[in-house]
């Protein structure tokens, strides 16, 4: 597994093993193909992991979930953040910078399309409480959890163990402090998984690191832009079985937005909680059409 990469050097671990760690470079053969952190990748050549040794990357494995996203929302270059991850953790702070349902929006569309299941954690609940924010994202069932300074991790520690995690969050929201608590020697994972340079994470590029228990982190640079240039309706409905298979009998090009722009959206036949979660899959929509900076 990549869990690392830096200047035309990608650190991985063989077998997924946090002990086993190699510095590889991309084979000659392979040409531009991105590699990314958490892709799986074939690789020959001295795999001692010595010092001043160097392994080669052949192949690159399918990837079972992507986390994208484009410059902006008019850019058509997709870039992949982080491969293979099950899991999207979007960290917000309820103060300080002031929470932004519209990064959160972004995040979840991003989560979903890519294959990942996502879940909301709040940090700085000493300064604001988490139940009205939350409650906004109620109808999509995204798990939340709270993680303060003065709050236990025991539940969010539960939902990574044995897991790959993508975090992901704006500069200031606490998230490198959330990554220091989850992974106490942090600094000194990242030195030995780089294995180039100085062996520092400077929030630049992503890095995977391995919990005390089971599973890994990939901690994300602070995202300053999320464009979803590279996702339609279609894609984000379809992430919902209920509503996937209502839109079904929705008319050509209905935007799934509904009156007065659909007025003849399938959506609109729901019931109960399936009804609920068309609100709120909205919302979504809304978020990508409207096109607004967050």
């Amino acid at each position: 597994m990549v869990v690392s990469v830096d200047r035309g050097r990608w650190g991985c671990v063989l077998g997924g093993d946090p002990d086993r760690p190699v510095v590889t470079m991309r084979a000659r053969e392979l040409g531009r193909t991105p590699i990314v952190v958490g892709d799986r990748v074939d690789v020959v050549g001295d795999l001692s992991g010595k010092p001043d040794t160097l392994a080669r990357i052949v192949r690159v494995s399918e990837r079972s979930t992507v986390l994208r996203r484009t410059a902006d929302d008019t850019d058509p270059y997709e870039r992949i953040v982080v491969a293979n991850a099950q899991q999207l953790l979007i960290v917000v702070a309820l103060a300080d910078p002031p929470p932004r349902t519209g990064f959160v929006e972004r995040a979840l569309v991003a989560a979903y399309v890519g294959g990942l299941r996502p879940i909301l954690c709040l940090t700085k609940s000493d300064l604001a409480s988490p139940e009205e924010f939350a409650a906004s994202f109620a109808d999509l069932d995204v798990p939340v959890v709270v993680a303060g300074r003065d709050d236990s991790l025991d539940s969010v520690a539960d939902m990574l163990a044995g897991e790959l995690t993508a975090l992901i969050g704006h500069s200031g929201v606490g998230k490198s402090t959330l990554v220091n608590r989850l992974v106490p020697e942090a600094d000194r994972a990242v030195g030995v998984v780089s294995g180039v340079g100085k062996g520092r994470h400077t929030s630049t590029q992503s890095v995977a690191l391995h919990l005390p228990t089971t599973g890994w982190v990939i901690d994300t640079p602070g995202i300053r832009s999320f464009g979803l240039a590279h996702i339609s309706p279609e894609d984000v409905v379809a992430a919902f079985s209920d509503l996937a298979e209502a839109v079904d009998d929705c008319p050509r090009g209905c935007t799934h937005l509904g009156p007065p722009a659909d007025p003849e959206c399938a959506l609109d036949e729901l019931e109960g909680k399936s009804a609920r979660r068309v609100g709120a899959v909205r919302h979504l929509l809304e978020a990508i059409s409207a096109n607004e900076a967050w």
